[in-house]
């Protein structure tokens, strides 16, 4: 039985003497399974095994070490090479490096040690190549859309369908919704999902870059191009090359760059500030706003030829105010990813806590959500989430009236208490202020105020029974 991190060698010689050598060697670690081949063609028969290195004598009966390197890296790119030859060639070395090879060994009185050194880099260099590959699976997996887009209703259906669309072509897409909707989780699942998505996702924020270096952010610049240039810079779209450019709040950017970044996407490609190279982009691009670009090209501030260019295929997000029950499924998976990350007990939320979130407007959308569901979860006793555990704190003032779903009799009941408290209980004042008459500010009060007096009675009764 071989060891869990047991690695498989191909070992490609032909002389006898060194077959030996070979299998002494890679023999000393136990954690190695050696296969020893005399020609090259044997070994490319059995690829299929998979080896994860492969050392090759430059020297073959059958073909070259060259020829034999190039027909292994188009079977698998992935496998490391070691060529090891006879003779101290410096321009051989070269040209086997140049093709792939992850070293080149002479045979001589150090291939021992040489040898077991560079296949100790090599695993080093497996072990980061599998990091990196669990890491793209596990990136690929967040960002599948039932993980994470969580919803049910018609309208994120729609959503979905035009996803699906989306990660097919390479068109552009322009994803529009309020502050908080998850422009960006839409964008990364586009990518993730698309057939760029091993190579890299890159998000511009343009509302947080100040205006000044929007410019050198986006494409670059030359040493010495500005004053605090001392090195050469490549810019966002550069660094997105042959994968994904997100330009966040798209409706920021100010209008002489409008045509710069025009000029980019018709052209496909790119010059640094202060230089003359152009850098031709294969990237694909998205883009998102909270705006509506169509009023703000009608208004001036945006430039009607980069927003055709960039309308592609539009998809806006829902408010969550407009997703009905999807709340409570989101609810119910951020309290989930909350209670994972800080090692909590299972919670859940009883049922006039679920009602209280379905009641709420959430101007803020689903970070709202993700903020007072975390809030709820650490004021929670036990093992339920009640409704005195849902706080909202709105930086809305002028929408608290509008805020819950409540009947018109409570907020009735809100708009006179609030008028009474501005107006330090200036009850002539107030119903002059709300165009009502005196007699109905007083019969509210009057139902306040025994509502108020059942309260206090049911809580004296509950604490006599304890």
């Amino acid at each position: 039985m071989l060891p869990e991190e047991c690695i498989k060698i191909f070992a490609v010689e032909d002389d006898p003497t060194y077959q030996k050598f070979l299998e002494y060697t890679l023999g000393l670690n136990p954690d190695i399974e050696t296969q020893i081949f005399t020609t090259g063609q044997e070994c490319l028969d059995n690829l299929h095994l998979k080896p994860s290195i492969v050392t090759i004598d430059y020297s073959l009966p059958d073909m070259s070490g060259k020829e034999l390197l190039e027909k292994i890296k188009a079977y698998n790119s992935d496998i490391f090479i070691i060529a090891i030859s006879g003779q101290e060639d410096v321009g051989t070395a070269v040209e086997l490096l140049k093709l792939g090879a992850f070293d080149y060994i002479t045979k001589d009185q150090d291939t021992k040690g040489r040898l077991l050194h560079a296949i100790n880099n090599a695993r080093n260099n497996l072990s980061l190549v599998n990091e990196l590959d669990q890491l793209k699976q596990e990136v690929s997996q967040k960002y599948e859309f039932n993980k994470s887009i969580i919803g049910n209703s018609p309208a994120m259906k729609q959503v979905f369908s035009l996803m699906e669309k989306a990660v097919k072509t390479n068109i552009t897409v322009s994803i529009t919704g309020e502050t908080g909707t998850g422009k960006e989780v839409v964008a990364k699942a586009i990518h993730y999902n698309s057939e760029r998505k091993e190579k890299s996702f890159v998000a511009v924020n343009l509302a947080a870059i100040p205006k000044e270096l929007v410019e050198s952010e986006l494409f670059g610049y030359e040493k010495g191009a500005f004053t605090g240039a001392a090195a050469r810079r490549i810019g966002k779209f550069e660094e997105a090359q042959g994968g994904t450019i997100f330009l966040d709040e798209i409706g920021e950017m100010e209008l002489n760059l409008q045509a710069k970044l025009l000029r980019v996407l018709q052209e496909r490609e790119v010059v640094r500030i202060g230089g003359n190279q152009v850098t031709k982009l294969d990237v694909r691009v998205l883009v998102a706003t909270h705006r509506d670009l169509a009023d703000e090209v009608n208004s001036g501030n945006f430039r009607e030829d980069l927003y055709y260019r960039l309308l592609g295929l539009p998809i806006h997000l829902p408010p969550l105010r407009d997703r009905g029950n999807d709340i409570i499924l989101l609810a119910r998976f951020l309290l989930s990813q909350f209670c994972k990350d800080n090692n909590m007990g299972g919670l859940t939320f009883a049922k006039s806590a679920q009602e209280k979130l379905m009641k709420y407007n959430f101007p803020g959308n689903v970070r709202e959500l993700k903020s007072t569901i975390e809030l709820a979860a650490v004021m929670a006793e036990g093992h339920l989430i009640e409704a005195d555990d849902i706080r909202f704190n709105s930086v809305r003032k002028e929408e608290n009236f509008i805020l819950e779903e409540l009947t018109m009799r409570e907020y009735t009941f809100r708009i006179i208490l609030h008028f009474l408290k501005k107006y330090d209980n200036n009850v002539l004042l107030v119903a002059k202020k709300l165009d009502i008459g005196k007699s109905t500010i007083y019969r509210y009060l009057k139902e306040i105020e025994e509502l108020d007096s059942q309260m206090a009675e049911s809580n004296n009764s509950e604490t006599a029974l304890v």
